[in-house]
């Protein structure tokens, strides 16, 4: 192969990662994988001088798809050349001082205030055309929607979601297939939602890193001045540090031991100079300004032995394959598996049983396989399904190949849709775990969902089980009797139906007035007119109870059933609740909890949300002289803070 060859394979490998990446939300190659296909495309086209019009060291990011409004950005947003060695750095700075910040790895949006008010959202897209979320971005957890500052301003920064509520999003979605990879990709599309609702429920949080424009303002030419200006306006401004070409590598040590406890995803450091004007006068090249270099971690890797490939069957009939390898310490912990995803990357790094792989961990947190020093390519994919022993079939769906289960009566699907179905969220019916349905499917007890309703048939069987007893049986009954009385919301999302989650099922239902033949019967197109549901949401659901044998499922279940519809809200005319956003926030006292006090706020045709935005009517603190942000949010806002006892009043609720 010559090297205009390889030129023309790196460009069309790494532009399909680079699709797969932006536009779809998943991965088919590790960043380190990329970033040394990257820099070998570099090393090529500066060898031969040839650059090609679709590489991916001149094009910036991809073209923008969704529903969503475009909008051209005023100035175009470059991506940052990078260096692994801190020398890099150093050599950067010269006899300049600089400004080391974190490289956060979430979504980038653009601001714009007017008169102190933001009026404008914008995602980075392609670097020249954006995405309008100003409604989204509305809704972020700290981004501040009146600022001191009345003149024109602009700025940039990251959206993010923490480790901690990525975490806490993804322990609540029962469906393997459905959990989200990581927080980059949960941020991404909680911020291109078409209903903020959603983005308002996934605590997404907004860091400042540049200043665009700031009329009337002077910050003698320092970017640190920029910073604390920002930070003066009410943002969260990315962490940095002043540093020179002395301590640049000791500044980087600090920022490696603090992203061992960091909450937010970073993939690495970004250097700006301090002097504005010298940075603005090195102009660009093609792909990159020269006032900046990105920093990415130098991965600490370790060489191990491949064990095994463990493959995981989902409800989906997917078969996931895990790498299990001799144990070795990276990053201070212990790791012996790690996800390979599928099998065009299974083939890709030529896997076999017994191969020498290095491996490391992503962004210093997910483990991966960076590559295989063997590459025997032995590795045999099972013909047949580690649980029921049906067949199995390679699909290509998107030019990535997986691994499937065709037996339509796997156990590992049974287990995984009744897991789901009998999940919090879903029917919520305490005492049937994963073991215990697997138990009772193997015995024969549970074949479809209205059995779980008919397991007094099988009383003694299951109090003289292993692991039972008559005290667990009586409350396993217990919790199923508690179940019978269902919002139609949660019988909609207990089904499983493909890409429908909690919220989704809520608006499907809310949309067709709570009425379960409508919203069973809903068509495409009723479906797609609602906010936030697209045609691929809309074709799963129609699919689903277009299938006989589902239908067949589900009237069996509805007949162990009492499908509850929400009680009737009142008018403007009969309530002062009703039209009326709240949030909710302290202790109550009156009530059980604040999920109490949302019920009869949403009975009386109210709305309840989890952040104080310009559209907040009310806030409910008994604490109303607290300092916490969403008091300090609701008075810049001019949004009146109310006790639990006022609220009462407006609901005429008698105060006891």
């Amino acid at each position: 192969m010559t090297k205009q060859d390889r030129i023309k394979e790196l460009v069309e490998l790494l532009n399909r990662a680079g699709r797969a990446y932006y536009q779809e939300s998943r991965e088919i190659m590790s960043n380190l994988e990329y970033d040394a296909l990257y820099d070998e495309l570099v090393a090529l086209e500066k060898e031969t001088g040839m650059v090609l019009a679709n590489s991916p060291t001149v094009n910036v990011g991809y073209e923008v798809l969704s529903e969503l409004p475009k909008e051209t950005h005023e100035k175009p947003m470059l991506s940052l050349d990078k260096t692994k060695e801190t020398e890099g750095l150093a050599s950067f700075l010269g006899d300049k001082d600089g400004m080391l910040s974190w490289k956060l790895d979430g979504l980038t949006i653009v601001l714009t205030y007017n008169d102190g008010k933001l009026v404008k959202a914008v995602t980075r897209g392609n670097g020249e055309v954006g995405e309008v979320v100003t409604n989204n971005a509305k809704t972020f957890k700290n981004i501040p929607l009146n600022i001191p500052h009345k003149g024109e301003m602009i700025l940039r920064g990251e959206a993010v979601i923490k480790y901690a509520d990525f975490e806490k999003i993804n322990s609540q979605i029962a469906d393997a297939d459905a959990k989200y990879k990581n927080p980059r990709n949960l941020c991404a599309g909680s911020v291109r939602q078409l209903n903020n609702e959603i983005t308002a429920s996934r605590n997404v949080n907004f860091y400042a890193f540049a200043l665009v424009k700031a009329d009337g303002v002077d910050f003698d030419n320092s970017l640190e001045k920029q910073y604390e200006f920002m930070a003066k306006q009410g943002f969260d401004v990315v962490g940095h540090k002043r540093v020179n070409a002395g301590n640049v590598a000791d500044k980087v040590q600090e920022y490696a031991k603090e992203i061992e406890h960091f909450e937010i995803p970073s993939d690495g450091l970004v250097l700006i100079y301090d002097d504005i004007a010298y940075g603005e006068s090195l102009g660009r090249t093609a792909k990159f300004p020269r006032n900046g270099i990105a920093f990415k971690w130098k991965d600490e890797t370790a060489v191990t032995k491949l064990i095994e490939i463990e493959w995981s069957p989902s409800r989906t009939g997917l078969i996931n394959p895990v790498a299990i390898f001799e144990p070795v310490e990276l990053e201070g912990t212990t790791v012996s598996r790690a996800s390979v995803h599928n099998i065009s990357i299974v083939e890709g790094l030529k896997l076999g049983i017994g191969d020498e792989i290095e491996v490391y961990k992503a962004n210093m947190i997910i483990p991966q396989i960076a590559r295989n020093l063997t590459e025997s390519g032995k590795l045999e994919i099972p013909c047949t399904c580690p649980v029921c022993g049906g067949a199995t079939e390679i699909r290509a769906v998107n030019e990535v190949k997986s691994l499937y289960c065709t037996n339509e009566k796997c156990a590992a699907k049974f287990i995984k849709k009744f897991s789901l179905f009998v999940s919090r969220d879903a029917m919520n019916i305490d005492g049937l775990s994963e073991e215990t349905l697997d138990k009772f499917i193997a015995e024969g007890f549970i074949k479809e969902y209205a059995d779980i309703y008919k397991l007094n048939r099988y009383e003694n069987e299951i109090v003289n089980m292993a692991g039972f007893g008559r005290k667990s049986y009586d409350n396993l009954i217990e919790a199923v009797d508690n179940s019978r009385n269902v919002p139609v919301f949660k019988l909609i999302y207990s089904l499983g139906i493909l890409n429908v989650g909690v919220a989704n099922a809520k608006m499907i239902c809310r949309h067709f007035g709570n009425d379960l033949d409508k919203i069973i019967s809903a068509d495409m197109d009723e479906l797609m007119n609602i906010d936030g549901v697209g045609e691929v949401i809309a074709r799963s659901y129609t699919e689903f109870f277009a299938d006989e044998d589902n239908m067949r499922s589900l009237q069996k279940l509805l007949a162990e059933l009492n499908v509850e519809k929400p009680e009737e809200t009142v008018t403007d005319e009969d309530s002062s609740i009703a039209g009326k956003t709240f949030v909710i926030t302290g202790s109550v006292n009156h009530f059980e909890n604040r999920n109490q006090v949302k019920d009869i706020i949403e009975k009386l045709g109210g709305k309840v949300t989890g952040s104080v935005t310009a559209k907040t009517d009310y806030l409910i603190n008994n604490d109303n002289m607290s300092t916490s942000s969403k008091n300090k949010k609701a008075k810049e806002l001019g949004i009146p803070v109310i006790t639990e006892e006022e609220f009462m009043v407006m609901a005429k609720i008698d105060i006891v």
